[in-house]
C-alpha cells in the first residue's frame, strides 16, 4: 500500500519483526534472510494445508521468531557451550538427538575454558547434561513468551513459541509434549526452519533427505509426505522481504508513532539482553541522546529518531559471540566482526522505509571526530550533531556498564573520560557536556518500587540482571551470599521470574537499569 509523497511513513509490524529475524540470523550464525525464507516456505505448507488463521499466525511470527528466546540466553549458551553463535549454526547439522547431536555438545562444552577446568565442566555437564538442556530451553521458552506478547502479539503465538524445542515424537524440551500436542503452526515452522537451511546448501535433494531422516522423531510425518510431494512449490522466492510482508497477517495495518516507539523499545531490550551487562544499555542511550538533542536545540524529528536510534544501535552485536566481547585481546578476525556490528546495525535497520534515518544515525555510533571509529572511519564534517550526541551517549552510558574486562565507572570518572575524549579530538565538546547535563538530572524521590520491591531488593535485582553472580553481589553490598540468595528467592515471588532472564526483561521493562535507577537517592 503506498503512502502519499510527503507523508510521515508508517510501518507494519511485520516489518519491524521482519527486522529483527534479520538480527536472529546473526545470532545464528547463519546468513541474512535465513528467517525470512523459513517464514515463506513455512506459510506455503501451511496453504497445502488449507490451515486455519490461528494456525497460519503461530507458522508466520513462529518462522519469524522461532530462536528469539535463545540470544536472550546467550551468555549461559556461551558458557556452558563456548562459541554460542558457532555452535547454533553447526546445530542445525544434526538431529538433537543421539550421537550425533551428543559428539556436538561434547565438542563445545568447556571449550572457552583451561584444560583442567574444561575436564572438570565436561564431567559436570555428562552426569546432568538433560538438566542442564532443560534449564536452557526452558528460559528460551519463558523469554520468547514474554518477548513475543511485548511486541503485541497474540497469546496463540507465545504458546506457539513454547513449543519451539518441542518434537513430534516427545523427546523434546521442555514439557515434552508430543503429537498434536505440539501446535500445528509449530510443527510446520519445526520442519521449514531445518529444511530451509539444507535447501539452500544442497537443494531439493538435500531438504527432501533431512526431512524423510527426522520424519517421526522430529517433524511430523504427514508435512513431511506434504513437503516431498511438494518441494518444488515451496522453494523460497528472491525477493523474501517483501514476499514475507505480502504474508503478514495485518498486512493492512499500520503502526502509530507510539506503537512504532513501542516496538523499537522491546528491539533494543532483545538485543541488550545478549550480555547481561549491557542489559538497559539502550533505554539509558536513547533517554540521554533525546535529552541532550533537544537541550542544544534539535528539532522535535531529530530528537525522536535519536531516540529511536539509541533502542536500536546494537542489533548487529547479536553476530559476536558472547566470548568475544569477554576477551581482553580479541584476534583481528574477532575484531572484526565487533568492528562490523554498526554496519550491521545499519544495514537491518534500512530495510524498514520508515526507519531508514534511524538506520543511519544508528551505524555511526562508534565513529569518532579524528577519524579513529569504526566501521566507516568518519571524521569532522561528516558527522553531524546527531551523530555527535549519539556517540557521546554511547560511551558515556558503556562505561557506567559492569563491562567483564574493566567494570564499571563511577559517573564521575565515566565524565573525566569523555572529556578527555573531547581534548582527544574524538568526542565533540557540546554534544558531551550535553550528554553530561542530561545524566545528571536528578528524579524525585522514588515512592516505591514496583511489584513491591524493597529498596535493597531492587539493589540486588539490578545487579543479578546485570549478570553478577550472588557471591560478587555479596561482596559488592557487604552482605553474605545466604543473604544474597534469600532475595533473590523474594524477587523471583514477586515479580514473577524464575530466572536471570526473566529477571534482567523485568529489570528493563520497569525502568530498574537506566538512568532514573542511577538517579535515585
Amino acid at each position: 500500500m503506498e503512502q502519499p509523497q510527503g507523508a510521515v511513513l508508517r510501518p507494519q509490524r511485520a516489518e519491524l519483526i521482519a527486522a529483527l529475524s534479520l538480527a536472529i540470523d546473526l545470532g545464528l550464525g547463519l546468513p541474512l534472510e535465513h528467517m525470512l525464507r523459513s517464514c515463506v516456505l513455512a506459510m506455503r505448507l501451511a496453504d497445502l494445508l488449507g490451515a486455519d488463521a490461528e494456525t497460519r499466525e503461530t507458522a508466520y511470527y513462529g518462522g519469524l521468531l522461532a530462536w528469539i528466546g535463545c540470544h536472550a540466553d546467550s551468555e549461559e549458551f556461551a558458557d556452558l557451550l563456548g562459541d554460542d553463535v558457532a555452535f547454533r549454526a553447526e546445530s542445525y547439522e544434526v538431529d538433537w538427538r543421539g550421537p550425533a547431536f551428543a559428539a556436538l555438545l561434547l565438542r563445545h562444552v568447556g571449550t572457552e575454558r583451561v584444560l583442567p577446568q574444561r575436564a572438570a565442566r565436561l564431567t559436570a555437564f555428562v552426569s546432568h547434561a538433560r538438566g542442564e538442556m532443560l534449564a536452557l530451553i526452558d528460559s528460551h521458552c519463558t523469554s520468547a513468551g514474554r518477548l513475543a506478547a511485548r511486541l503485541g502479539l497474540p497469546d496463540s503465538v507465545g504458546q506457539g513459541l513454547a513449543a519451539t524445542f518441542e518434537r513430534w515424537d516427545g523427546s523434546g524440551l521442555p514439557t515434552g509434549a508430543r503429537g498434536d500436542a505440539i501446535p500445528l503452526g509449530m510443527r510446520i515452522v519445526h520442519l521449514a526452519d531445518v529444511v530451509e537451511v539444507h535447501l539452500a546448501h544442497g537443494g531439493p535433494a538435500a531438504a527432501i533427505e533431512v526431512a524423510r531422516a527426522r520424519s517421526g522423531t522430529q517433524f511430523d510425518p504427514d508435512l513431511v509426505r506434504l513437503l516431498c510431494a511438494s518441494v518444488d512449490a515451496l522453494l523460497p522466492p528472491d525477493d523474501a522481504w517483501s514476499a514475507v510482508l505480502e504474508l503478514a497477517p495485518d498486512s493492512d495495518q499500520r503502526l502509530t508513532a507510539s506503537e512504532l516507539d513501542a516496538l523499537v523499545t522491546v528491539m533494543g531490550d532483545f538485543v541488550d539482553l545478549k550480555c547481561p551487562w549491557t542489559a538497559g544499555h539502550s533505554r539509558a542511550v536513547a533517554a540521554l541522546a533525546s535529552a541532550a538533542g533537544a537541550s542544544l536545540g534539535l528539532e522535535a524529528a531529530e530528537c525522536a529518531a535519536l531516540e529511536r536510534a539509541g533502542h536500536v544501535l546494537d542489533l548487529g552485536r547479536m553476530g559476536v559471540p558472547n566470548r568475544v566481547w569477554r576477551k581482553a585481546s580479541p584476534s583481528t578476525a574477532e575484531q572484526e566482526r565487533i568492528r562490523l556490528h554498526p554496519y550491521l546495525s545499519r544495514r537491518i535497520l534500512s530495510r524498514v522505509d520508515a526507519l531508514r534515518p534511524v538506520a543511519g544515525l544508528a551505524g555511526t555510533h562508534h565513529e569518532r571526530l579524528d577519524g579513529s571509529g569504526y566501521p566507516q572511519g568518519l571524521a569532522g564534517p561528516e558527522l553531524r550533531l546527531p551523530e555527535r550526541i549519539l556517540a557521546a551517549a554511547d560511551a558515556y552510558r558503556s562505561l557506567l556498564e559492569p563491562d567483564p574486562l574493566a567494570g564499571p565507572v563511577e559517573p564521575e570518572a565515566a565524565a573525566a573520560v569523555l572529556r578527555s575524549e573531547v581534548r582527544a579530538g574524538r568526542l565533540d565538546g557540546p554534544a558531551v557536556e550535553a550528554v553530561l547535563t542530561a545524566a545528571g538530572r536528578r528524579s524525585p524521590r522514588r515512592v516505591g518500587w514496583p511489584a513491591g520491591l524493597t529498596d535493597r531488593e531492587a539493589t540486588v535485582l539490578r545487579l543479578l540482571a546485570q549478570g553478577r553472580s550472588p557471591a560478587l553481589i555479596a561482596a559488592e553490598l557487604h552482605i553474605s551470599p545466604k543473604t544474597v540468595r534469600n532475595h533473590v528467592e523474594h524477587i523471583y515471588a514477586k515479580i514473577g521470574a524464575s530466572n536471570r532472564t526473566g529477571a534482567a526483561l523485568f529489570a528493563v521493562s520497569h525502568g530498574l537499569l537506566g538512568a532514573a535507577f542511577e538517579a535515585a537517592p
